[in-house]
């Protein structure tokens, strides 16, 4: 089989020996004779998975015993109506750094009792760089911030201080790639299928004070019914659940998130330095600001982009193309991605650039 790099933004690539586990187990899930697919969400068998992944989960990532997690659907987007919904009483604080940042503003703007708030904003820069935060208001009732911007290629390495105001993080592209200290948030929220699994799960981790703040809200979009039930309040993703845990097992047994964070960074500064040192590509966002995970570069040429993308793909590099709204090439280096697919792309740019400027 040709070998392939797969640089999507999400869903992702994964880890090879975890699709090999679940390749293995797929038809009899610990010799019970069903596939995960098949097992109850109520058997002992799915219970031991989904408390291994929570257990997991709290150790890579040191969660506080105040703070629940919560295995959901509905991807982040769904996220960006509940947070208001369970949090907000008055007031409310959103940084706005890009494309998923603005649509968390428009649904809590949605609420029309809610007063919401930008206090900061990158978009008269094009969202090339994080902005400053200003002082946070106390009567806020959360900050809302997006802690790496998957299509801009941005990322925030210092986080913005909001004394005793809630902050709430969407780390949808880099939980788990690079450390945090999770007492330093509120409310952590994150899609699954960049960096811990497939779509169609979404980990939250609250603090428990943040828990049972609204009493009207309808079951499913309750924070504290999804805790009170464990997550199993209805039939949850238990395919995705069951690979989460598989991921977190390797990310586990591969040195857990320092050791992971060493080898993000060791990927993203060669394809950094190579970009920068390139007379042919460039990239568009302020080396202060710059993602881990996702790294977009241009030509400055439309045609031209084109035309490595689709050389680019023919030669097994597959998923380069940047986000519709930003045009060029974005590589979306995720945990499971290999350090020689870095190395193999580096190669073939240059190659490209040598056959370009030759022309």
């Amino acid at each position: 089989m040709k070998k392939i790099y797969n640089f999507s933004a999400g869903p992702a690539t994964m880890p090879e020996s975890v699709l090999k586990k679940i390749q293995k187990e797929f038809l009899s899930y610990q010799g019970s004779g069903m596939s995960v697919m098949e097992l109850s969400h109520r058997s002992s068998l799915f219970q031991k998975i989904i408390d291994d992944a929570e257990s997991l989960l709290r150790e890579l990532m040191e969660i506080p015993s105040n703070y629940e997690v919560l295995f959901l659907q509905g991807g982040a987007s769904l996220q960006f109506s509940m947070i208001p919904l369970n949090l907000a009483k008055h007031k409310v604080a959103y940084i706005n750094t890009g494309l998923w940042s603005k649509r968390a503003i428009l649904e809590a703007e949605k609420i029309a009792s809610l007063e919401v708030e930008v206090i900061a904003s990158s978009e008269d820069k094009s969202f090339n760089a994080v902005p400053e935060v200003p002082m946070v208001a106390q009567d806020n009732d959360y900050v809302h911030i997006t802690t790496n911007n998957t299509v801009e290629g941005t990322a925030f390495f210092k986080l913005p201080e909001t004394g005793s105001v809630p902050l709430i993080a969407d780390m949808s592209s880099n939980i788990l790639s690079s450390y945090y200290d999770v007492s330093d948030f509120g409310l952590i929220y994150a899609g699954a299928q960049k960096n811990i699994g497939p779509s169609g799960l979404t980990i939250v981790i609250i603090r428990e004070d943040l828990i049972g703040l609204n009493k009207s809200l309808s079951a499913m979009l309750d924070y504290k019914t999804q805790a009170d039930n464990n997550s199993i309040y209805n039939t949850p993703p238990t395919f995705s659940i069951y690979t989460a845990k598989l991921v977190l097992e390797w990310l586990k047994d591969l040195g857990g998130v320092a050791a992971i964070e060493k080898i993000n960074r060791e990927k993203s500064t060669l394809l950094y330095k190579a970009i920068d040192e390139s007379a042919l590509f460039r990239a568009p966002v302020e080396k202060s600001s710059r993602s881990l995970t996702n790294i977009p570069f241009v030509t400055d040429n439309d045609e031209l982009d084109k035309q490595f993308i689709k050389e680019a793909e023919l030669a097994g590099f597959v998923n380069l193309k940047g986000h519709r709204s930003v045009g060029g090439m974005r590589a979306s280096l995720y945990n499971a991605f290999p350090l020689e697919g870095v190395q193999a792309l580096i190669l073939f740019m240059q190659q490209f650039e040598k056959k370009i400027t030759k022309g």
